[in-house]
C-alpha cells in the first residue's frame, strides 16, 4: 500500500468535509491569500476548473468542497509539490474530483487544449526581482518569485484554454495592478469584480483579488474593502466566517 505522507511532511485539518492536506514544513505552504482566493471564485455546477501553479493542491480541493464544480485540476512544474498534491488528493478519496498535472504554465494551452475551460483561478508570484536569491531553484523561491513563469505568462495562457465568457479569478499584490489589469484586457480578460484586502483598517492593502471574464464588456465591481485584523492577533468576523472555523 502506498505511504501518503513521507518523513517530516506534515497533515493539516482544512476544517471542510473533514479533507486533509499535506505539506511540508521546509517547503512552500498555502497562505490565507489561497484561502480567500477559494472564496472569492466563483464556481457553477457543472463546470471545469483549472488552477494554475497549484502547489500544494490547495485551491482545487477548497474549491471542491466549497461548489459544485464537475472536475477540479491543478498545474504545477515543481515535480515534489506536484507529487503531495496527488498524495493529498488521494487522502481525501478525491481522485474522480480533481486531478494534479506536473507541467509547465507557459504550456498550459498545449497541455489542455484551448477553449477547454470554464473557470482558471491561479496565485501566482508575486515578485519580479529575485537578484540576490540564494538558491533560485528553492521551492519557496520559486512560487513567489516569477523565476519560472511570469505575470504575462499566466494571463496569457488563461485567455488561451478559457471558454469564451470563461471567467478567471486572481489573487495578486496591490503594487502590481495596473499591470495586471493592463495585460488582462491586452488578452481579452476582462476584469469584471475586484475586491482589496487590508490587515488592517487603517494600513494599506496587501492582496487583491480580481475577476476577469473572456470576452466581457467594459463594467467594473469594485467590492467593500476586506479587512483581516480587528486587533493584532484576532480576526476579523468575515475572516473566521471565509475559514469556517476559529482560529487561534
Amino acid at each position: 500500500m502506498e505511504k501518503l505522507v513521507h518523513e517530516d511532511e506534515r497533515v493539516d485539518d482544512l476544517q471542510i468535509n473533514g479533507y486533509r492536506i499535506i505539506q511540508h514544513p521546509d517547503k512552500f505552504c498555502f497562505g490565507m491569500d489561497a484561502v480567500l482566493l477559494s472564496s472569492f471564485a466563483k464556481v457553477k455546477v457543472g463546470e471545469n476548473v483549472l488552477d494554475l501553479g497549484t502547489g500544494t493542491g490547495i485551491l482545487p480541493i477548497l474549491l471542491e468542497a466549497k461548489t459544485e464544480g464537475a472536475h477540479f485540476t491543478g498545474l504545477e512544474i515543481q515535480s515534489e509539490s506536484a507529487d503531495m498534491a496527488n498524495r493529498s488528493v488521494k487522502l481525501n478519496e478525491l481522485q474522480e474530483k480533481v486531478s494534479i498535472v506536473e507541467g509547465d504554465i507557459k504550456r498550459a494551452a498545449d497541455i489542455f487544449g484551448k477553449g477547454t475551460m470554464d473557470v482558471v483561478t491561479s496565485n501566482p508570484p508575486y515578485m519580479t526581482n529575485h537578484h540576490g536569491l540564494k538558491n533560485p531553484n528553492d521551492a519557496k523561491a520559486i512560487a513567489r518569485h516569477e523565476l519560472l513563469c511570469s505575470l504575462e505568462d499566466v494571463i496569457s495562457q488563461t485567455a488561451a484554454v478559457l471558454k469564451p465568457t470563461g471567467r478567471c479569478y486572481f489573487v495578486h499584490r496591490p503594487f502590481r495592478l495596473v499591470e495586471i489589469i493592463t495585460l488582462m484586457r491586452a488578452y481579452r480578460l476582462e476584469p469584471k469584480r475586484m475586491r482589496l484586502v487590508y490587515p488592517f483598517v487603517d494600513k494599506e492593502p496587501n492582496m487583491v483579488l480580481i475577476e476577469g471574464v473572456r470576452g466581457g464588456g467594459p463594467q467594473l465591481t469594485v467590492e467593500p474593502p476586506l479587512i483581516v485584523y480587528d486587533a493584532p492577533g484576532k480576526y476579523t468576523d468575515e475572516i473566521y466566517e471565509i475559514y469556517g472555523m476559529i482560529m487561534n
